[in-house]
């Protein structure tokens, strides 16, 4: 009966000693995390054309709205002839990109819309005419990339782009001749296409 005890005991530590030493090695041991890979992201021209031009056309709208708190609309008139290309070209070299805003109602002869404009242009009228969306456009050639986004008309653009002396009063009217005697970007309504923006960007 005795032996029986003491064996009973001894298996009994054996056992608890085992148990235990598994459990400090277990743990003990921590496993190596598992090297995830990098993600890799595709390039997107399209979205990032569309970031650079709303972040000019954001330092655009900034200055224009200055000058006109400033001294008025006929003050943002003379901003716009002297320095919104100005402003685009700046754009246009902290962004790495080269930037312009045209229209086939141009303002500025700078701003004349060329041949593959004028067809993108037209096919976004044509979709606004149905009561669609307009969407960009992306073409590549000789390792660019050009993207094409349209300009829509608010309520701010009626001031010196809305109807002549009503929502264009005369004195604007008659600074518009003065600055531009060849002007075609008057008499728009609200949310029409007032041009485009244009990015061209390196193929990456």
């Amino acid at each position: 009966m005795k032996t029986s005890a003491y064996f009973l005991i001894l298996t009994t530590i054996f056992l608890f000693n085992c148990t235990h030493s598994k459990t400090e090695v277990e743990d003990a041991f921590v496993e190596a995390p598992i090297e995830q890979p990098i993600p890799t992201v595709e390039p997107n021209p399209i979205e990032d054309g569309k970031k650079i031009a709303m972040q000019t056309g954001g330092v655009l709208m900034a200055n224009l709205t200055k000058a006109i708190a400033d001294n008025g609309t006929e003050n943002a008139l003379s901003f716009c002839s002297t320095q919104a290309i100005p402003l685009t070209d700046s754009m246009s070299v902290a962004m790495n990109a080269t930037i312009k805003r045209v229209s086939d109602k141009n303002r500025n002869p700078n701003n004349k819309a060329n041949e593959e404009e004028l067809a993108y242009i037209t096919s976004v009228k044509e979709t606004l005419l149905k009561g669609e969306q307009p969407t960009p456009k992306l073409t590549a050639a000789d390792g660019k990339n050009t993207a094409y986004y349209p300009i829509m008309t608010n309520q701010l653009c009626m001031q010196c782009h809305g109807q002549p002396n009503t929502q264009v009063l005369p004195n604007t009217l008659a600074k518009i001749k003065s600055l531009y005697p060849n002007d075609m970007a008057i008499g728009y309504a609200i949310n029409e296409l007032r041009g485009i923006w244009v990015v061209e960007m390196e193929a990456n």
